[in-house]
């Protein structure tokens, strides 16, 4: 049956996940994994630099995260619920898909109201999941003021994990400098430890960038419950690779070039749009691939990953491309030395 769910389990120490992110984006630790010569080294992510040469292709998740978690007041009781805002249905109708919590107070018809003069309300349309609901929001604006009034009340969506309350701050370092496309409910963290100066130094090195764009949802951090992986199914997110991007990295293929994929999400968008000869097509709509050992890449040969949760989807993904016994040792190696792990964690280089 190949891989099972309990080859993807380690003990992960409580204190090494990560609650802040580093202080200064690109010295968040790096380690670097050479599946070739089967080597471990640990560096500061800025050194990243080093393992790069002219025309090698970055490849970025343009993708931004929006304020997606609201509270707001049951109507009548005033219970304060937190509802999660995971996509949009209809823009015209204004239909979410949520989810709420706590959940069993909330049933169809119940409204909920927003703000401190409760000018956003939301009306419970549906059940979809245990939690999930499709709410109906009613404002009085046009739909620029209506998504600019759910900017204004939502916060930041950090994962649940991180327990301490949002700050100010993480408005800006749950973000990556290049995030462009409104979408994401989870940054795509591997593109967090990217700063400015470091983009700029790759740049004058003479690397090549390709921005796709993968809408992060919840499920990246949904658990695999099956122990057949086989058998587990993915959420769907929404991606989109445009022409230039491919037009970049088919060439860099050409060329034998280095193509790095910054973290699971470019990945995994750029192994869901393969032609029959291993290029790059360009892709728009929803995509569902779940990727675990034994898998062939067929576009990037290289990558930057944060460390990952055990048993998780993003876990398995890189254990398929950097070896499951490598990465094994790997993370063995990273609880030892206090690597920080998960959004706001350290990063990984495997080339």
């Amino acid at each position: 049956m190949g891989m099972k769910l309990s080859h993807f389990n380690f003990d992960l120490p409580k204190e090494l996940l990560a609650e802040y992110p580093a202080e200064n984006r690109d010295e968040a630790r790096l380690m670097v994994l050479n599946r070739k010569t089967q080597t471990i080294e640990h560096k500061l992510f800025k050194d990243l630099i080093d393992y790069f040469d002219a025309d090698d292709v970055m490849v970025l998740n343009n993708t931004k995260v929006f304020p997606a978690r609201l509270y707001g007041n049951k109507e009548k009781t005033g219970a304060r619920i937190e509802v999660f805002l995971l996509r949009e249905l209809n823009s015209e109708t204004r239909l979410w898909d949520v989810l709420v919590d706590p959940a069993r107070k909330i049933r169809i018809g119940n409204k909920l109201y927003f703000g401190d003069d409760e000018s956003l309300v939301a009306e419970v349309i549906d059940n979809t999941t245990s939690r999930g609901r499709t709410l109906r929001f009613l404002y009085d604006g046009s739909y620029q003021e209506f998504r600019n009034k759910l900017t204004e009340l939502g916060e930041t969506p950090l994962p649940k994990y991180i327990k301490r309350e949002v700050e100010p701050e993480d408005a800006e370092r749950y973000q990556t400098i290049f995030a462009k496309e409104e979408g994401a409910v989870a940054a795509p963290t591997a593109g967090l430890h990217f700063s400015k100066h470091l983009l700029k130094r790759l740049e004058i090195k003479g690397l090549n960038f390709a921005e796709v764009t993968l809408h992060v949802g919840l499920g990246t951090f949904s658990p695999v419950e099956v122990e057949d992986l086989s058998k587990h199914k993915m959420d769907s997110e929404e991606a989109y690779i445009h022409a230039p991007a491919t037009a970049t990295i088919n060439n860099a293929i050409k060329e034998n070039r280095r193509i790095c994929a910054v973290g699971t999400t470019v990945m995994r968008a750029l192994e869901s749009s393969v032609s029959s000869n291993h290029t790059l097509n360009e892709f728009s709509g929803w995509t569902n691939k779940f990727i675990f050992p034994p898998y062939d890449f067929s576009i990037a040969n290289c990558m930057i990953t944060n460390f990952h949760t055990p048993k998780s989807t993003l876990m398995m993904m890189v254990s398929a491309f950097a070896g499951h016994d490598f990465m094994k040792e790997a993370y063995e190696e990273a609880v030892k030395e206090k690597y920080k792990f998960y959004s706001y964690g350290d990063a990984m280089l495997i080339i």
